[in-house]
Formats: structure tokens, sequence, C-alpha cells
């Protein structure tokens, strides 16, 4: 019989297994997966931390960039002088200025130009403060701006017109001049020649800062007095300066003259020719009274180019006060829509100082200016 020809044995007497292929290639899928989902993770962590890096990185040089980028506008830092500001309630001195502000936008910019603007002021211990300038003799009281607790100056208003008040007569009596002196604004006073107290009076005027004007007496249609140094219709031109210049000589120095009575003078174009001439021939302003509407110094005025005032209302031709009142109510009334008004009253008029005193302070508050004559015409007392 033929024998059948076996192989070896392994010890356990079986057959060795053959290796599939697979076995041969390496570890099961399954273990090939775990290795790439590692190596996943760990590449994902890596960027996440190089994308952190870099954006950290970036931040840093976006803060660097911008403080150090210079302003776009040109602007030049400027650091004011150590001012007290209010912290807590006390002082405390601020000695360097504030960093600029960021650029605005433009649509911010067009709405910043177009607001209406409020300019801060440091406050001391939050307590309202009013500077006051000096006020130039006759003058008065000047607007100024009150600084609120919060810091804030309100600006006074803009004027509501000029008012110009002008009292005649003065020289009969020193008692009626002294209420007036005592006006806390500017008054122009015209001093009458001639009279007991014509030289002391004008002196007391100039010594109480007002403005002082020769009232100049002149000739009326009436046929009254006018007075002591009266010019009178007929006279020649050399005895019409003869007469203003001595009454200068005794009331003078003055800013200006205006005509006492006069209707029958005023309405003479060659005598207020020659009277306007020796104004602008001593610089003095002329303010015609017009105690006629017939006046001629306006025609004088024009022919000599010189520019004059004029009155526009007589305050006392009624002394009650509620006359008085009524046309100063007119002259506010004119002032508002004219720009200014210029009014006499008389120095005897008892209730007339008292009235003006009263009404002064409500006045300015509302807005109104209060000038001199020579002043307004020089354009000072807009």
């Amino acid at each position: 019989m033929a024998k059948s020809i076996r192989g070896p044995r392994t010890g356990s007497g079986k057959k060795p297994r053959r290796k599939s292929p697979a076995a041969k290639k390496g570890p099961p899928v399954k273990k090939r997966r775990k290795k790439l989902v590692a190596k996943d993770k760990i590449g994902a962590v890596i960027i996440a931390a190089v994308l952190i890096a870099a954006a950290a990185l970036g931040s840093l040089l976006v803060l660097y960039l911008h403080s150090a980028r210079a302003p776009s506008d040109n602007s030049v830092a400027v650091v004011s002088p150590a001012v007290p500001a209010v912290t807590a309630g006390k002082n405390v001195e601020t000695k360097t200025a504030a960093p600029p502000a960021p650029p605005v936008p433009a649509v911010q910019a067009a709405a910043a130009e177009t607001a209406p603007q409020k300019t801060t002021a440091p406050a001391i211990n939050a307590q309202p403060v009013r500077p006051v300038r000096p006020a130039p003799a006759g003058e008065g009281p000047l607007p100024v701006a009150a600084v609120t607790p919060g810091g804030v100056i309100e600006r006074p208003p803009k004027s509501r017109g000029v008012l110009v008040f002008v009292i005649d007569d003065a020289g009969y009596k020193l008692r009626d001049l002294e209420p007036f002196l005592a006006f806390p604004g500017p008054l122009t006073i015209a001093v009458l020649p001639g009279l007991p107290y014509s030289a002391e009076a004008a002196r007391r005027v100039r010594a109480a800062g007002k403005e002082l004007f020769l009232h100049q007496p002149m000739e009326a249609l009436g046929g009254q007095n006018p007075g002591p140094g009266a010019i009178r219709a007929g006279m020649g031109r050399d005895e019409i300066r003869e007469t203003i210049n001595r009454n200068l000589d005794e009331i003078g120095p003055v800013a200006g003259i205006n005509n006492h009575e006069g209707s029958r003078v005023t309405m003479d174009e060659d005598a207020m020719e020659t009277v306007l001439a020796l104004c602008r021939e001593k610089g003095l302003l002329f303010l015609d009274s017009r105690t006629t509407a017939e006046t001629a110094v306006p025609k004088a005025a024009l022919r000599l180019g010189m520019t004059i005032l004029e009155r526009n209302f007589f305050l006392d031709n009624n002394q009650d006060r509620e006359s008085i009142n009524g046309y100063i109510n007119s002259a506010l009334a004119r002032a508002e829509k004219n720009g200014s008004a210029v009014c006499i009253g008389h120095v005897q008029t008892a209730g007339l100082a008292p009235l003006l005193a009263e009404l002064y302070p409500s006045l300015v508050e509302r807005g109104y200016t209060f000038s001199s004559a020579s002043k307004l015409i020089n354009g000072k007392g807009l």
C-alpha cells in the first residue's frame, strides 16, 4: 500500500493555519481609524492655537497703530493754562490738556454745526460767578455773562434796541439835577447858559460821568424870551458864532449842542448852516430837538455833509407818570423796530428821574441798551 505523506505536526497535533492577506497588511481597520481621529484632533488644536495667537497679534498691532496714528485734520494740540475745576466740592488744579477727541463722522459733524453751542466755564465750589469789567464813566453797568452753578455761561440776549435819554434845561436848580446825576445808566444832560447855576451844573454833570451838551437857546415863533445867550432871527454869521463860543466858554467842554426852543431860527437854513459849520470845526455833535416840523437843520446838514441826530419823542409834555410811561413804551417799540430811539425830557419834571431809575434794570434785562447821544451817532452805542 502506498504510504501517505503528512507534513510536520505542531505540538497540538493540528495543522498550522495559513495567515490571511488582511492579516499580513497590518492592524485592523478600527485601530487605524482611531489613530487618524487622534491625529485630526491634534491638528485641530494646533490650528486653533495658531489662529488665537494670530488674532492676539493682530489686536496688538491695531492698538499700536491707533495710538501712533497722527490727527488727520492737521490740528495742533494746545495745552491750556491751569484752571480750577470742581471735584467732590474741592478745588483741583488741572495742569494738562485733555487728549484730542477722535474724528467725528460727517453726519455728526454736520449736526454739530447747526446745533446751538454752549460754552462751559470752570466754577469754584459750585458758586455762581458774575464777571464784571469796569464800565467807562457815564456808561453805567455793562451786560455781563453770568456763570450758573453748573458752569454754563448764559450770554446776554442780543440788544433789542438802543435808547438815548437827553435831559434838557439844567442850570436853574441844582436840586432838580441831582436825581439824574445819580441815575445808574448813561444820560446826556443839556445845560442852559447864563443861569445862576449853569457853570456849576455843567461841572457836576462831568463829575458824575454823564455826557454834557450845551442847550443853546434860540428864538421861537411865539416870540417868548428864550433866555440868556440866545441866537435870534436876523443875527449875522459872526454874531451867531460869537454867541455860541461865549456859551461854550461857560459850559464847556461839551460833547455836543442841541437847541432850546428855537422854532423860528431852526427854520432858517442859513442860520443853521452857520451853527452846524461851527459844530463841525469844533468836533461837536448837533441834536435837532425838532421843535417844529418845518426845521431846516436836515437840509443844512446835507449841504455840509454832516450827520446829525433828531429827537423822536418828548417824554414829558404831560408830566404825569402814566403819560411819561406811555411815551417810553412808544420809544421801546421804535427802538426795537428801527434800532434806536432818542427821547428828550426836562430836569424840572419831578417824576421823570425816579421812573427812569425804576425802569432801568428791567429794560436792560429785557435786552435794551442805554447809550449817550454822541456814542449813538458814532456807532458805539449800537
